[in-house]
């Protein structure tokens, strides 16, 4: 599963939260229910219980076994994440009985313990309850459960530029930080409407990574590290036309995600330049092609710094090759693999993996279960 699913939208369409009329979610309902997956383990008996439900109260709920493959084949769905080679192992945390945004918050601390797994990291997914159809409901306004503030000033901003609005609506909430490069965020999670309230994540539901350079010191000088789990927590699970709008989920990191984008983007940490200068290259010129050198030795230092540590990470060659490997194994079961050429090729070097040269079967956005787009909570605030 891709951060990039919680940061950035490419061109293009991109499923949406909307309301679902009743004959809207009969429909997905009966579709869930008809799926391969879902039919092996259920009978006709259960779908007539649902579809009485619908009928009776406008919404139904899942058993943990269908939540389960929902959520799964809501993974297998998404046309953005390369990552779904490993689609059959994701790990359900059921926390559909969280009410208070206390428990919110300890829910998702468990997530972090759970899926980080001491660096040995596992693809999990915690849903909470189920969308309320006209009221509003569990949201957590982080992209991501663990992210980096970013602290503007005079010059410059300290720390990530791409959540300065996050760190100001934590600081409004009561929360203060140190005002340094990497200071973690506390979530903003709204339970039924309410103000946003901050929860500190604690220590240890987190694991770090200092980034080194066997060859470079100056980029182990550069003092940067990153955390180990990318947990995507402000999308949408649709499963059988039931909305759950805070699921958090993650896997794992392809290092060019940190080495590529989060510590190299001009409007993230913008990292280098500061490296190009460390290892003596020409910054001057464009055709030194300072960036491209910078850029690769970045990479080696996150994928170098990870497994010294002991964490899981993918290195984006590899994550490529798998993906071709997922697509190969679903048309054998003569299903299609519907994927988002520019989301699924690496931001370094794609043409040198197997995802580029090559076409996909077209984006279906509408496809459920899914993970779907929905309103940015800090547009509302």
């Amino acid at each position: 599963m891709s951060e990039r699913l919680s940061e950035r939208e490419a061109p293009g369409a991109h499923s949406r939260l909307t309301e679902l009329t009743l004959d809207e979610l009969l429909n997905q309902a009966r579709q869930f229910y008809a799926t391969p997956e879902i039919s092996a383990v259920t009978d006709d008996t259960r779908w007539k219980q649902v579809r009485a439900d619908i009928e009776d109260s406008g919404t139904y709920e899942h058993s943990q076994e269908e939540l389960l493959i929902g959520a799964k084949l809501a993974w297998r769905n998404h046309a953005r994440c390369t990552g779904r080679y490993s689609w059959r192992s994701l790990i359900l945390n059921d926390a559909r009985d969280a009410r208070t945004a206390e428990e919110v918050a300890h829910r998702c601390f468990e997530h972090l313990r759970i899926s980080t797994n001491g660096g040995k990291l596992r693809p999990v997914i915690t849903v909470f309850r189920q969308r309320i159809p006209g009221s509003p409901d569990i949201r957590i306004a982080n992209p991501q459960l663990i992210r980096y503030a970013g602290y503007d000033s005079a010059a410059r901003v300290v720390g990530d530029p791409l959540h300065r609005e996050l760190t100001r609506q934590a600081e409004n909430a009561g929360w203060k930080g140190t005002g340094g490069a990497f200071d973690i965020l506390p979530l903003l999670i709204s339970v039924a409407g309410d103000d946003l309230e901050a929860f500190d994540v604690p220590a240890d539901a987190v694991l770090e990574v200092p980034i080194t350079h066997p060859r470079h010191p100056c980029i182990t000088d550069l003092g940067l590290r990153w955390h180990a789990n990318p947990a995507i927590s402000n999308m949408c699970l649709e499963v059988g036309g039931i909305q759950y709008t805070c699921a958090p989920f993650s896997g794992w990191y392809v290092s060019s995600e940190i080495g590529a984008r989060n510590l190299s983007d001009t409007d993230r940490y913008d990292q280098l330049p500061a490296i190009a200068e460390g290892m003596g290259l020409d910054i001057r010129h464009n055709d030194s092609l300072w960036r491209d050198r910078a850029l690769v030795e970045l990479n080696a230092a996150v994928i170098h710094s990870y497994k010294e540590s002991g964490v899981y990470i993918v290195d984006h060659h590899t994550a490529s090759a798998q993906f071709v490997a997922h697509i190969e194994r679903e048309h054998r079961c003569e299903r299609a693999v519907p994927a988002d050429w520019s989301w699924v090729n690496p931001p370094i070097s794609p043409s040198t993996t197997p995802t580029f040269h090559r076409s996909y079967d077209a984006p279906d956005f509408e496809l459920r279960p899914n993970f779907i787009k929905q309103p940015d909570l800090l547009s509302k605030t």
